[in-house]
């Protein structure tokens, strides 16, 4: 199934997710798949909540009230784990994604993927780790933006006239040697005799061993301009039968 078809249930953590760029985060996840259930849990009736109303209508997300039966508990765990579980036992969608920081939720996003379900997660940089790797993919709400981007998916080609990624912005993180030697790592697990890897399957092993990889984390649109920036790599452009795609191959630089 193309990642485009893929249907895709959204439940919304209210409470531990700002309201600030649902816009954006919709569009992050319109990358995915197609949110054909969209849910908010929260209760309502709390003040500190109230900035989520003014986005519900024009996203097209349904508000589910749970009120906070105890003080100092987030009553809506509960709710959107047992809505996910119905979802899932339904078969209405091939994936979720679950939009939160909270930690509670990774037995649900270990249960769901032991269904064969895709789990998609976006929060917050504070978001705990367990989660974080519990997902197929997470992306922090921190580099979304609501105006439109390149996709950043690693894909199988790029455009020849595609324009290089920016420079790190203010609130981009380093590219530390974690982060190097995972790529490089992940470039000699699939590497041809030449040492020479598909960039496409480089990106997709890279996301399997870290779910919060992704190339806006320090400043770059896509994989493709971040190694471009990095001395320990060699980008290769190869033609393909569309003189418009070139597919991109990467390898370790021999020292």
């Amino acid at each position: 199934m193309n990642s485009s078809e893929m249907r895709l249930a959204v439940l919304i953590d209210a409470e531990n997710v700002p309201y600030s760029n649902i816009k954006g985060v919709m569009e992050e996840i319109a990358k995915f798949g197609t949110p054909t259930i969209k849910r908010i849990y929260a209760d309502w009736t709390k003040p500190t909540i109230s900035g989520w109303k003014n986005v519900l209508l024009e996203n097209a997300i349904t508000p589910i009230q749970q009120y906070s039966y105890t003080s100092g508990k987030n009553s809506s765990d509960s709710a959107m784990i047992i809505d996910a579980m119905d979802v899932l036992y339904s078969g209405q969608v091939e994936g979720f994604c679950i939009i939160s920081s909270d930690s509670d939720f990774t037995r649900l996003v270990t249960r769901l993927r032991e269904s064969g379900k895709k789990v998609f997660g976006i929060g917050e940089r504070k978001t705990p780790s367990p989660f974080i790797s519990a997902c197929d993919k997470f992306t922090y709400i921190e580099i979304i933006s609501g105006a439109s981007q390149t996709d950043n998916n690693f894909e199988s080609g790029v455009k020849k006239d595609e324009t290089p990624g920016k420079e790190p912005r203010s609130n981009a993180v380093s590219i530390g040697k974690d982060i190097i030697n995972l790529i490089s790592v992940s470039i000699h697990d699939v590497e041809d005799e030449n040492g020479w890897a598909f960039l496409g399957d480089v990106g997709n092993l890279i996301i399997k061993k870290q779910p919060d990889f992704d190339p806006r984390n320090f400043g770059f649109y896509k994989l493709t301009h971040l190694i471009k920036k990095l001395k320990e790599f060699e980008i290769e452009e190869r033609d393909t039968n569309n003189s418009k795609i070139k597919h991109i191959y990467v390898r370790n630089r021999v020292k």
